[in-house]
């Protein structure tokens, strides 16, 4: 028991140290294929606000680029957005996507975990999707978590703001590499997981560390966290708090708009980092990520019951 902990303990040193390389080289991969064959709009394309004006962590031209390529391709238009929200800024729009906001330039700089919006910005937001809106807000593990959580809040949505260990199910030998699939009953029935026909089913998500989620009520756990889930607020050790019965995923309507707030950024992402171009997010063999952030939009823009 002792030496399989210990194995355990320098697994995670090793795990954060490779994601902190990770963090430091990840590019947006250029060979990932965006193309869809029979985009979801041929007209009345949807339009999408990309959020870049919080500190993002993920922009249009970044690492959020094959992700923005492919909804493109799916027929939405996508503008960048760079000055606060407001009820005049977003009127125009259909749906708004915010990715890994930080109340500081960079993750590592002092003051990261603050507020990345203020609570007028925040009132502009709910009002928005509550007359109609639709909001996919990511945020990952710490800081990210802590800086997005005071929007999440007008949700009633509770972010852990640590790091998900699970290793009953991750892939081998890297608990922060989660697993969410029909198998071991982690990826939950809904329309998004459902999508419009057998092609569009989602058996497998694979995410990338991130963070918990616990919804409102009438929320539906898209990527459940199993009963060997633990969240800690420092990755390298400290005190573990079970989030069991939480996600990674979930989605709900509020007042005639619609949200999906996920717990990790990189599962829509296509990246590479390392000197071998290790490859993280829908470029990743064997899962179906590409098509869950396909059915994401779809749910949003309607065309997903």
């Amino acid at each position: 028991m002792t030496h399989k902990l210990g194995t355990l303990a320098l697994s995670l040193a090793l795990i954060v140290a490779l994601n902190q390389t990770a963090l430091a080289q990840q590019m947006a991969d250029p060979n990932f294929n965006p193309h869809v064959v029979n985009p979801a709009y041929t007209k009345n394309f949807p339009r999408v606000l990309f959020d870049e004006a919080h500190n993002n962590f993920h922009t249009t031209t970044g690492r959020y680029k094959p992700f923005v390529d492919l909804i493109f391709s799916d027929g939405y238009h996508v503008a960048a957005n760079r000055k606060s929200f407001s009820k005049e800024s977003l009127q125009t729009f259909k749906l708004l996507v915010i990715a890994n906001a930080l109340g500081a330039e960079d993750m590592d700089d002092e003051g990261a975990d603050k507020p990345a919006f203020t609570e007028e910005e925040c009132d502009a937001v709910s009002e928005w999707v509550r007359n109609g809106g639709a909001l996919l807000l990511i945020a990952d593990h710490a800081p990210f978590g802590a800086a997005a959580q005071i929007l999440a809040k007008r949700f009633d949505v509770e972010m852990s703001k640590g790091f998900v260990f699970d290793p009953d199910h991750s892939a081998p030998n890297n608990p922060t590499l989660l697993i969410f699939s029909r198998e071991n009953k982690l990826l939950l029935d809904h329309p998004i997981t459902q999508g419009r026909n057998d092609s569009e089913r989602i058996n497998r998500v694979q995410t990338f560390t991130g963070q918990a989620l616990k919804g409102p009520q009438g929320a539906t756990q898209l990527l459940l966290l199993a009963a060997t889930a633990n969240d800690q607020a420092d990755p390298m050790g400290g005190e573990k708090k079970s989030v069991a019965g939480q996600a990674q995923g979930l989605a709900f309507k509020f007042g005639k708009g619609r949200v999906v707030m996920l717990g990790e950024a990189a599962m829509l992402s296509a990246q590479v980092f390392g000197p071998e171009n290790s490859k993280m997010g829908m470029n990743v063999p064997g899962n179906d990520n590409r098509q869950f952030a396909l059915n994401i939009m779809h749910w949003l823009s309607g065309l997903l019951k």
